[in-house]
């Protein structure tokens, strides 16, 4: 990797270090728009921790949903508050700043957390639909493959994979030379901006961030559709219309966040967006790492007859509680 310092030169090693901070502009508009967005967003924000905060409490305190699918979306709502919590409160604070100034050690840390999560969201998914899949093709054989043990480690792979995958990487973006302008048109550090900011190519990092990225969208959105290619196969031999209904049901409810997710990420890192306006961009940005955590509740489990009693049940327990 020593090509990122070659016909650097003595002012370009110190411009690199001239640049302390950025400016995140966010979205533009008038001081009464600025208001109506960090309200939007702050509520946004409070049911996305409400809505996932639930699912988890209903997971922990209620035995009945004891199992691999409802631990793998407990530990799923968790994911999703980390996700949402990496770019949002920076962006409420962001609104209401006058100088719209994040570090540069701030900038490069939202930067690998919020790929990092993101990777990890995609790798959940996958696993999230090879559960699916077993429960709903191999019946029988599901509880003897899906138990906790496995379920413990497939969860534990994403983590470490989503987080081990990018330190290398934005170290070595990190390390470019900052010699221009630190004004970034978005509101958080992403790669795009932080590459057009860098007065110094690096087209092997570039290149690596990028392969990196697309392979990750790339596989597991192929073993989703995989998966639920071999779901729907198997539901259409279901002689029951009632089954085929719940199993559609299911199936379409799962299928719309992952199309969703997956249709933004890529608009934004697989397909080149210097065609794209950045406002365009932003708009993209914020439904995968805003808009997705908030749906993805309501989606994958508060619709689930069990959850809801789960739920129901959690919140009654706690105005008992409260009563004596």
């Amino acid at each position: 990797m020593s090509f990122f310092f070659i016909d650097l030169g003595p002012m370009n090693r110190s411009a690199s270090h001239t640049v302390t901070e950025f400016v995140l502009l966010g979205f533009p508009g008038c001081w009464k728009i600025q208001i109506f967005l960090f309200s939007l967003f702050l509520m946004i924000y409070i049911l996305t921790l409400l809505g996932n905060g639930a699912i988890i409490c209903a997971v922990r305190c209620d035995p009945r949903l004891h199992t691999p699918m409802y631990f793998l979306l407990g530990n799923f709502a968790f994911l999703e508050i980390w996700y949402v919590s990496s770019t949002v409160p920076n962006m409420l604070a962001n609104i209401l700043s006058k100088t719209k100034a994040i570090s540069f050690s701030g900038c490069f840390l939202q930067f690998y957390f919020f790929f990092s999560l993101g990777t990890t969201e995609c790798l959940f998914l996958a696993v999230m639909a090879y559960d699916r899949y077993l429960a709903i093709c191999s019946p029988l054989h599901y509880p003897t493959i899906m138990t906790g043990r496995l379920c413990s480690t497939l969860v534990s792979l994403c983590w470490l994979i989503g987080f081990l995958g990018y330190p290398v990487p934005i170290f070595f973006i990190s390390q470019l030379p900052f010699c221009g302008s630190n004004i970034i048109d978005h509101f958080l550090c992403d790669m795009d901006p932080l590459m057009t900011l860098s007065c110094a190519p690096a087209t092997i990092t570039e290149t690596i961030f990028y392969a990196q990225s697309s392979l990750v969208l790339f596989l597991t959105i192929m073993y989703i559709f995989r998966s639920y290619t071999l779901l729907l196969r198997a539901v259409f031999q279901v002689p029951s219309a009632a089954g085929q209904r719940k199993a559609f049901s299911t199936c379409g409810s799962h299928l719309v966040v992952v199309s969703l997710f997956y249709g933004t990420v890529m608009v934004m890192y697989v397909s080149p967006t210097y065609g794209i306006p950045t406002l365009m961009q932003k708009i993209v940005t914020l439904v995968y790492s805003v808009m997705t955590p908030l749906f993805n509740p309501l989606i994958y489990s508060l619709r689930n007859k069990d959850m809801k009693l789960a739920l129901r049940n959690v919140l009654f327990g706690m105005r008992i509680g409260k009563n004596l």
